[in-house]
């Protein structure tokens, strides 16, 4: 979550952003933060989810257009996804016409996405890794210090179980073939998110 505000005419603007995963985790979050800010004059709202495929917004009582539109292109504008912005309203006294609305809405969510920062995420492969005990330790070692792979867990049974994510399934088996002398057994497991 992050939190920024901006002023425009004495009407105050937070943007707060969320991460979001799903339809149901952005409505679960509106519904919180509306509570949480029951005394504001607007809480717009714009989210975009499944890289660019789901987007949805709500003006929240702004004339039609005016807050959540402009916010959501603001969004889809920049590239981001799994991001839930909501810009509470806190009015000042000055109306502010429909050009204002828009550019007041739209600022508040740029201003909050250029004080955040960025997060790159990506769709990498899922492997399960079976090895002896003999390999691992020097493996798990190994596995860490690679930038294209995240190691989710470690399982110790009769054999060591490493659950991860790689860029490339087909480089990193050739690698696991190469430091276990073909030893490893690694089967599909998915695909995972990453941060980049």
């Amino acid at each position: 979550m992050s939190e920024t505000e901006t002023v425009v005419n004495r009407s105050r603007f937070v943007c707060t952003l969320y991460r979001v995963e799903s339809d149901a985790d952005a409505r679960g979050r509106i519904g919180a933060h509306r509570k949480a800010r029951w005394d504001a004059t607007h809480n717009c709202t714009a989210y975009v989810l499944d890289e660019g495929r789901v987007a949805r917004s709500s003006d929240d009582g702004e004339p039609a257009g005016t807050a959540g539109v402009p916010m959501l292109e603001v969004l889809r504008g920049r590239g981001f996804t799994e991001v839930l912005a909501v810009v509470t309203r806190y009015f000042g006294g000055v109306k502010l016409g429909a050009g204002g609305l828009v550019r007041a809405y739209g600022g508040a969510v740029s201003a909050a996405l250029d004080a955040a920062g960025a997060v790159e995420l990506a769709w990498w492969t899922r492997l399960s890794v079976r090895v002896d005990y003999g390999s691992a330790g020097s493996l798990e070692g190994l596995l860490r210090l690679r930038e294209d792979v995240r190691l989710w867990g470690v399982s110790f049974g009769s054999e060591v179980v490493f659950d991860l994510a790689c860029a490339d399934a087909e480089l990193l088996v050739g690698w696991l073939a190469g430091q276990t002398a073909g030893a490893a057994v690694v089967e599909p497991a998915g695909r995972s998110r990453v941060e980049l």
